[in-house]
C-alpha cells in the first residue's frame, strides 16, 4: 500500500516537476535553443503521460482523494487531472509552434524558461490545497507571464499593457491575501479542505463570507473582467504563442479556481451576485464590442473577455458542470484560433464574396424560439436530460444567430435552416454527453440569478437585433462599442496616475519593422 502511495504521489508531482527541469535547464545552458526545445518536448510529453495516468487512476477509482499529498498543502482530484492533461497537451502544442515561431529570435532561452515556468505555477496551483500555495503559485504564474508579454521590450504598448497587468495582478494578490487571512483566522489554519469541512458542519460566519467577496474580487481582476479587461485586450504586441498560451490556458485558470472553491461560493450568497453581475456585464459589453472589430487576433482577444465573463456568470449561477466544458472547449478553441490567426484573413476574404442578404424580420423574432424547441426536444426525447429552464433559454439566445445565417441565402433557405437546426441538436446533444463525463463537477443552481442573468441575455439578443434591422439608426451605440465603452481609457489614466512608468521612450530601436513582423 505504501509503494501504492508513493507512485500515486509521484504521478501527480510530475507534470510541475518536469516544467521546473525546463526552467532549469534554461538557465544552465542559455545559448542552445535547439537542444532547449527538444528537451521541452522530452519532459513535456512525459508530464503529458503522467497526467494521463493520474486521470486514469481516478477515472477507475473515484474515491482516490490525493491524502498522501495533504501533508504538503496539495491535494489531487479528479477536476485536477482533468485539467492538468488540459494544460499540459496545449502547453506541447503551443511549445511545437513557438519553435517554429521564434526560430532566429534571440532570448528563446529566456522564452523557454518563462513558458515552462508558467506551466509549472499553473501546475502547482491545479494541486493546491493551502491558501498560502495558492496565493504563491498564482503571483508565479503573473511573475513568469510578465517575461513573456515583454519578449519585445522595445514595443511600447506590449510595456504598457504588461505593466497594466502587473497593477491588476498586484491588486489581485492584494485581495487574495486578505481572503486567505480571513479564512484562516476562522478555521485556524490554511488548510482548504479543512475551511470546507467546516463549512458543511458549522454553516459560513462574517470572516468566510468576506473571504468569499475578497476572492471573488481577485478572480473577476485576474480574469480580465470589465473595468479592467484593456490589459488583455493589448498583449496582441505579445508574440502570437504568448497570446495563445494566455487566452486559452492562463485567463481560464479562473474558473478552475471558481469550481475548486463550490462549497464556500454555495453559502455566501452575496459573493455569488457579484460574479453573475460582473459576468453578465462583461460578456453583453465584450461581446458588442467583438462584433465591431476587423482586426483578427484583437477581435480574438475581445472574444476572450466576452467568453470569460460568461464563464465566470456560469459559475455565479452554480452550473460548475457547464462551466467546465466551457473552460476546456473555450481553452482548445483559443489556442487553435491564435495559432491558425494567418488563415482567418483568407476566411474573411471568402465570406465576404458569399450571399450577403440581410436574415429576415420573421427569421430575426422566431430564432430564439425555434432553437429552444429543438433544446428541449433533444433533452427530453433523445437525452432525458433536464437543465434549468432559464438555461436552456439563454442557450437559445446563444445559439439563435445559426439560424438568422441559414435564411440570408433564399435560394436554399429550407436546406439551410434544417442544416441550422442539426447544427443546435449537435450542439446540445454534445453538451449533454459532455455533462454526463467523470468530469468531478457538481451543480448548485441559484434559479433567481439564473432568471436575472436570462433578463440581461435577452436584452443583448434585442440589440443584436436592432443592429441587424436598424443599422443605420445605431451609429452612435455602434461608435461606442467599438472604442469599448470608454472604458479602458479611464483606466489606463488611473493607472499611469497611481503607478507612472516610461512606456513611450523614444530610444527604443527597430518599433516599426517588430510590429509589421506581428501584423496579421
Amino acid at each position: 500500500m505504501d509503494q501504492l502511495v508513493l507512485f500515486i504521489s509521484g504521478i501527480t508531482l510530475a507534470p510541475p516537476l518536469f516544467m521546473a527541469v525546463c526552467v532549469l535547464l534554461a538557465h544552465i545552458r542559455p545559448l542552445d535553443a535547439s537542444k532547449l526545445w527538444r528537451d521541452f518536448s522530452i519532459l513535456s510529453v512525459a508530464a503529458l503521460l503522467s497526467a494521463f495516468i493520474s486521470l486514469f487512476l481516478h477515472i477507475a477509482n473515484s474515491n482516490m482523494s490525493g491524502q498522501a499529498l495533504m501533508s504538503l498543502g496539495l491535494k489531487t482530484s479528479q477536476l485536477q487531472a482533468w485539467v492538468t492533461v488540459l494544460v499540459i497537451l496545449l502547453g506541447i502544442v503551443i511549445g511545437i509552434f513557438s519553435a517554429r515561431y521564434l526560430q532566429g529570435e534571440p532570448r528563446q532561452a529566456n522564452y523557454i524558461a518563462a513558458f515552462s515556468g508558467v506551466l509549472a505555477a499553473v501546475n502547482i496551483l491545479l494541486l493546491a490545497d493551502h491558501w498560502v500555495i495558492l496565493v504563491c503559485a498564482w503571483a508565479l504564474i503573473g511573475v513568469a507571464l510578465q517575461h513573456l508579454l515583454c519578449f519585445y521590450p522595445e514595443r511600447p504598448f506590449a510595456t504598457l499593457a504588461a505593466h497594466k497587468k502587473q497593477i491588476a495582478d498586484r491588486v489581485a494578490d492584494a485581495l487574495l491575501i486578505t481572503a486567505a487571512g480571513l479564512a484562516w483566522l476562522e478555521v485556524g489554519n490554511g488548510s482548504l479542505t479543512a475551511m470546507f469541512q467546516q463549512l458543511s458542519h458549522a454553516g459560513i460566519s462574517m470572516s468566510l463570507h468576506l473571504s468569499a467577496l475578497c476572492l471573488v474580487l481577485a478572480v473577476v481582476i485576474r480574469t480580465a473582467l470589465f473595468p479592467v479587461h484593456g490589459w488583455l485586450v493589448q498583449v496582441m504586441e505579445a508574440p502570437t504563442p504568448v497570446s495563445a498560451l494566455l487566452h486559452a490556458g492562463v485567463v481560464n485558470l479562473a474558473g478552475f479556481v471558481l469550481i475548486r472553491f463550490a462549497p464556500l461560493l454555495e453559502a455566501a450568497h452575496y459573493a455569488r451576485w457579484l460574479l453573475v453581475v460582473f459576468g453578465l456585464v462583461t460578456a453583453v459589453l465584450a461581446g458588442l464590442v467583438m462584433l465591431t472589430r476587423v482586426s483578427v487576433k484583437v477581435r480574438l482577444a475581445w472574444s476572450t473577455v466576452a467568453q470569460m465573463g460568461f464563464m465566470i456568470l456560469e459559475c455565479g449561477l452554480g452550473l460548475y458542470t457547464l462551466a467546465f466544458m466551457h473552460l476546456i472547449g473555450h481553452s482548445l478553441y483559443k489556442a487553435h484560433a491564435f495559432l491558425s490567426a494567418s488563415s482567418i484573413v483568407q476566411q474573411n476574404k471568402i465570406e465576404q464574396m458569399r450571399d450577403k442578404n440581410a436574415a429576415s424580420t420573421v427569421s430575426l423574432v422566431l430564432a430564439p424560439f425555434i432553437a429552444l424547441a429543438i433544446i428541449l426536444a433533444i433533452q427530453e426525447y433523445v437525452m432525458e436530460l433536464t437543465w434549468p429552464w432559464w438555461w436552456s433559454a439563454i442557450l437559445a439566445l446563444a445559439w439563435a444567430p445559426i439560424l438568422w445565417a441559414a435564411s440570408r441565402n433564399h435560394r436554399a433557405i429550407s436546406r439551410n435552416l434544417l442544416t441550422a437546426a442539426f447544427m443546435i441538436a449537435s450542439l446540445t446533444i454534445l453538451a449533454a454527453l459532455i455533462h454526463n463525463l467523470p468530469l468531478g463537477t457538481f451543480d448548485m443552481v441559484d434559479t433567481q440569478a439564473g432568471v436575472f442573468a436570462l433578463l440581461g441575455m435577452t436584452v443583448m439578443y434585442l440589440l443584436l437585433v436592432a443592429l441587424q434591422l436598424y443599422p443605420a439608426n445605431m451609429g452612435v451605440f455602434q461608435r461606442w462599442s467599438y472604442a469599448g465603452f470608454y472604458v479602458d481609457e479611464a483606466y489606463t489614466r488611473l493607472a499611469l496616475k497611481l503607478w507612472p512608468i516610461d512606456w513611450v521612450s523614444a530610444d527604443k530601436p527597430h518599433q516599426s519593422v517588430m510590429t509589421d513582423r506581428q501584423a496579421i
